[in-house]
């Protein structure tokens, strides 16, 4: 955040906000960090003006939505210019995510998904015609996430 650290109260959010951001209320949220209701939206809205809290997104299962491949694709870039390849390589059709990587020779980690091996082929052409050299690719089994622990203080 910019000026200010993130607290006990702050951490509490977060987490409550990362295991059901869609379905708990201010309210209950304040149930949890013994705060008032007032003070989690005012907490929130300044996570969310400080960036700390980027947005809200659905947490899609591409598997169980037609596209059960998942493939991560470890690439290399010229260092000046990987971080300003990022939106073009996010603009592929197919690819979810990219990781800026900063040890090793790969410093770029793109992931795909697709329904067969014929969707993921071309955004690995796609990776090379765009100059850059993919050094490994890796099919995923099962992808899960969960809250940080850390922001737990329950």
């Amino acid at each position: 955040m910019s000026d200010t650290s993130i607290d006990a109260v702050d951490q509490a959010i977060l987490h409550a906000l990362q295991a059901d951001a869609r379905n708990l209320s201010s309210a209950d949220i304040a149930e949890r960090t013994g705060t008032a209701d007032s003070t989690v939206r005012k907490r929130i809205q300044h996570l969310e003006a400080d960036g700390v809290i980027k947005g809200y997104s659905a947490d899609v299962d591409y598997e169980q939505s037609g596209y059960p491949l998942r493939m991560l694709l470890y690439c290399t870039a010229s260092i000046a210019d990987r971080g300003d390849l990022i939106p073009d390589i996010l603009a592929i059709d197919g690819v979810i995510s990219v990781q800026e990587l900063v040890t090793g020779e790969e410093n770029l980690l793109v992931t795909a998904v697709g329904e067969s091996d014929s969707d993921i082929t071309p955004v690995a052409q796609e990776l090379l015609d765009m100059g850059l050299t993919v050094a490994d690719e890796v099919l995923v089994r099962s992808h899960k996430t969960t809250p940080f622990s850390e922001f737990d203080s329950t």
